[in-house]
């Protein structure tokens, strides 16, 4: 399964200084990857019309290397560019909440942050990727297997088309 259909959301709240939060982000975008990763029509730019549906311009096209090497690489230095302005290692990290996307790519970018299997959560298996949903519906999951704890410190991080990446590293605080 590649793709899959999905909605999510996360409720984000101010914390006091002495509460779990949000802790640092870091975000980029190189429109230079657009050729890469995009589809072709649709929005303003080309709305749907019959030459635009039969020419098939309306489905994700991707050069699937370029992709994976941009993905692989930018995932884990935007993750370790939020660990490091805190001090903090792979080692630091309770859970890495990944876009879910491709496994090979999640598992690289964990491994180069010298992070533990167990703190990485996938299930793209169940869900495909549904592109915005994969990161909440990951930390739902990850909440009802009883992997996160009031506390615990969490790297979200996801690329995307154009190229986009981002990261947030954060204290969680649900019990």
């Amino acid at each position: 399964m590649l793709f899959g259909d999905g909605a999510g959301a996360v409720v984000v709240s101010p914390a006091r200084d002495d509460e779990p939060g949000i802790i640092d982000f870091a975000h980029e975008i190189d429109g230079g990857g657009g050729p890469a990763l995009q589809m072709p029509a649709g929005g303003s730019l080309r709305p749907a019309s019959h030459e635009t549906v039969e020419q098939r311009l309306h489905y994700v096209k991707q050069d699937g290397q370029a992709v994976f090497k941009f993905a692989v690489k930018k995932t884990e230095e935007i993750s370790r560019r939020v660990l490091e302005r805190h001090g903090l290692t792979g080692d630091d990290v309770d859970l890495f909440v990944s876009h879910q996307a491709n496994r090979r790519i999640i598992e690289a970018a964990a491994d180069r942050l010298g992070l533990d299997p167990k703190k990485v959560i996938i299930n793209m298996e169940r869900f495909g990727n549904t592109t915005a949903a994969t990161i909440p519906l990951a930390l739902a999951d990850a909440v009802a297997e009883g992997r996160l704890k009031k506390g615990d410190l969490v790297v979200l991080a996801s690329v995307g088309a154009g190229f986009t990446v981002g990261a947030v590293l954060l204290r969680w605080s649900l019990p």
